[in-house]
């Protein structure tokens, strides 16, 4: 054979394969459902015994950065439901616990009584919560294309959301109890998304039902 008769080839390297990276969905979803049966269980009244402040902490650490880090994980799945609901209420949990500390639990202004002052606060939470809201709203909106168990989650958390700003608004402790309730069913309806999540992720198919989306 002649050099003429040889064929001349370009080999080209494979491209290396992208890094699976495991639904951080469940976590998110598992930090936001503590974070809200905490804050809820106190506003119904239940925490009789204790400071009612258990939900603290863990709005910094678990409903806070943990969904803050499950959204940054749905940004690398290309999941921009995930990566904005999971972002958002990670944000909204680490705020509220900074508002809490830096103007919740403040002595009042100079020249503003105790009594005043706590109804400004109280005004404060019910702008937070219409905010979050509006949010909301658009994000249960979308949710109905992902499955009937994430649609749970986002209309039990506006109806709480509803309650608990109309409550603030208005000085209604009756309404907050409510609100409260209703917050505890919404992180009810969370964990169970969750722990879906996990069981139907360890099996690699569905096994705990979510229920399809209501739109394609």
């Amino acid at each position: 054979m002649s050099v003429n008769d040889r064929t001349t080839t370009t080999e080209v390297a494979p491209t290396a394969p992208a890094l699976a990276v495991a639904d951080p969905a469940p976590l998110g979803l598992a930090g936001f459902a503590l974070t809200t049966f905490l804050l809820s269980a106190s506003n119904a009244g239940w925490m009789t015994h204790a400071t009612g402040n258990a939900w603290l902490g863990y709005a910094f650490a678990y409903g806070g950065l943990g969904q803050l880090l499950a959204g940054m994980w749905e940004f690398r799945n290309k999941n921009v439901f995930g990566a904005t609901a999971f972002s958002t209420y990670g944000g909204f949990w680490i705020g509220l616990a900074l508002w809490f500390k830096l103007v919740g639990t403040a002595a009042p202004p100079a020249g503003v009584s105790a009594a005043a002052y706590g109804a400004q606060t109280t005004k404060d939470l019910g702008w937070i919560l219409l905010a979050f809201a509006i949010f909301n709203t658009y994000m249960m909106m979308w949710s109905s294309a992902v499955n009937a168990a994430v649609f749970s989650v986002f209309a039990t958390l506006e109806a709480t959301e509803i309650i608990l700003f109309a409550g603030f608004f208005s000085g209604s402790p009756d309404t907050i109890k409510a609100g409260g309730y209703v917050g505890v069913l919404t992180a009810l309806v969370a964990w169970y998304t969750s722990a879906a999540g996990v069981m139907n992720g360890l099996r690699g198919r569905p096994v705990v039902p979510v229920g399809k989306p209501f739109i394609s």
